[in-house]
């Protein structure tokens, strides 16, 4: 067994930090970014959000047809976005379609605007149509760990109108989870803790691997795991009060283990 310690500050990294009105971004360290495609250097991700993008886009051509609109914002250009839509927008509009300052996704290096790829392309609502090539990329985009971060009919959930151009990294298998149970972030965040790290968590199998997703409630000052040697895992924070750790596993394995319980 080798042991793994998180710590407090560790709740507000990972791909599954949920930012919305209620929890912001805290974390001070700036991600590691990378521009997601070339004919635009100036719009960043985070390097794995930038990476799996490219591999969907280079499934479906999708550079082609679509242009990237918004990636990682600092904390300064989300508050002139903001001003300056109130200005030219209204409150109203504002608070529906642009996050608050210090709650934005786009602070996290992990969300990203797309448009369809034409003359005009709006900053804040740009076409992102249910056809073509854009509901292509929609329907590819889980595979690749990209969720549609703010879906029609969830409004009151997310706090934020309906945006089919604004998709979130997540990470797999996280992104496929939700699209199957039709989760937004919000809901999943809630969902996962059902399934405690000590006791049973969600299962997935396929094949000749296994995967599990559990929740960690963070303990005060450090939280302190054992873990087997040489298992492949992820945690992440989810900017409140805990984490979601997720690790593969092969199948007999996992089958060895159950026996010798």
């Amino acid at each position: 067994m080798k042991p793994l310690t998180l710590t407090q500050e560790s709740i507000h990294t990972g791909s599954l930090v949920l930012v919305n009105r209620e929890f912001g971004w805290k974390d001070a360290s700036r991600s590691l970014l990378m521009p997601v495609c070339d004919d635009t250097p100036e719009i960043l991700l985070d390097r794995t959000a930038a990476t799996l993008l490219s591999r969907l886009m280079a499934e479906i051509d999708g550079w082609r047809y679509i242009v990237p609109v918004s990636g990682w914002r600092s904390q300064d250009e989300q508050q002139q976005i903001w001003d300056d839509s109130m200005k030219e927008n209204g409150e109203e509009f504002t608070r529906k379609f642009v996050a608050f300052p210090g709650h934005s996704e786009h602070q996290t290096g992990l969300a990203i605007d797309l448009g369809l790829r034409q003359e005009h392309v709006d900053f804040i609502c740009p076409e992102f149509p249910d056809t073509g090539i854009c509901q292509t990329f929609r329907e590819k985009a889980a595979k690749y760990g990209f969720i549609l971060r703010y879906p029609a009919g969830k409004e009151s959930v997310t706090g934020i109108g309906h945006e089919p151009w604004h998709f979130r990294y997540v990470g797999a298998p996280h992104a496929e989870i939700m699209v199957s149970h039709g989760l937004c972030l919000e809901e999943y965040i809630n969902f996962i803790k059902q399934f405690s790290f000590h006791h049973k968590p969600y299962r997935i199998t396929e094949g000749s691997r296994t995967t599990f997703v559990s929740y960690i409630r963070a303990e005060s000052g450090e939280t302190s795991l054992e873990l087997p040697d040489s298992l492949p895992y992820t945690v992440s924070g989810n900017n409140s009060d805990g984490f979601i750790f997720t690790e593969w596993r092969r199948q007999d394995a996992y089958q060895r283990q159950l026996r010798m319980a």
